[in-house]
């Protein structure tokens, strides 16, 4: 009888494969399949009957150095397999921050290149946040122009944008409006703060903008008279109804 390929003794080391996966701390099921790596490997491939780890799969790799040598277990190591549930792939916590997700006490840092800030004295074309450099004052930072250039698009296109129902639906634009507070800097033509607290109080509305609540909206005059003289009912006598 010929001795038994090398290969052949690669396959038939399911036993040793299991007994490795056990002796890991594993817990491995029905024996799956055997892959063939190469001239010296295999991998063999167990059931994974784990809680939370639907799908996955044992797999123990065994090798042989020759066709003398006895056949041994390389590493042992949990798989997914096809289906098997998976962990959503890692996002940097830079792209998961939202608008609204910062609360008290939380602390949000920029990045050193963030291509929002530039340094304090660096021109970013907004003349009145560059007018304290001379006296070596201010902040350490300012908006870039692709920083102001992004707020800008964000408010034009948000909530009190020219594009929003109330906008739409609006006969007067917040740029005529005696409410409007003019923004300073390069933003000062487009954009301005509500000063209605009946409308968008507070917040950064676009000039062309606009809500009900425009101070050139008066209140109209009624419409409509009696007909009729009004009526005094209070000369009127009161029988009790008979029974």
């Amino acid at each position: 009888m010929s001795p038994t390929a090398p290969i052949d003794l690669l396959r038939e080391a399911v036993d040793l494969a299991r007994a490795a996966i056990v002796a890991d701390g594993g817990q491995p099921g029905d024996h799956l399949e055997v892959v063939v790596e190469d001239d010296n490997s295999a991998a063999h491939y167990f059931g994974a009957d784990l809680p939370g780890y639907h799908g996955w799969r044992w797999c123990a790799v065994v090798a042989i150095a020759g066709d003398d040598a006895p056949v041994t277990v390389s590493e042992v190591v949990l798989l997914p397999g096809e289906g098997a549930l998976l962990a959503p792939a890692w996002v940097p916590w830079s792209e998961r921050i939202a608008a609204g997700d910062l609360g008290p006490g939380d602390q949000l840092a920029t990045e050193p290149d963030d291509p929002r800030l530039v340094p304090n004295q660096v021109d970013n074309g907004d003349e009145e946040a560059l007018g304290d450099l001379d006296l070596g004052l201010g902040r350490q930072r300012v908006l870039s122009p692709e920083g102001r250039d992004d707020a800008a698009q964000r408010w034009y296109d948000g909530e009190y944008g020219p594009s929003s129902a109330m906008a739409q639906s609006a006969k007067h634009k917040c740029e005529a409006c005696g409410f409007y507070l003019p923004l300073a800097g390069a933003l000062r033509f487009d954009f301005g703060v509500c000063a209605n607290e009946f409308s968008a109080d507070g917040h950064v509305v676009s000039a062309e903008y606009g809500c009900g609540a425009h101070s050139d909206v008066v209140a109209k005059p009624p419409t409509s008279a009696p007909q009729f003289d009004p009526y005094d009912d209070g000369v009127l006598e009161v029988f009790a109804a008979a029974d």
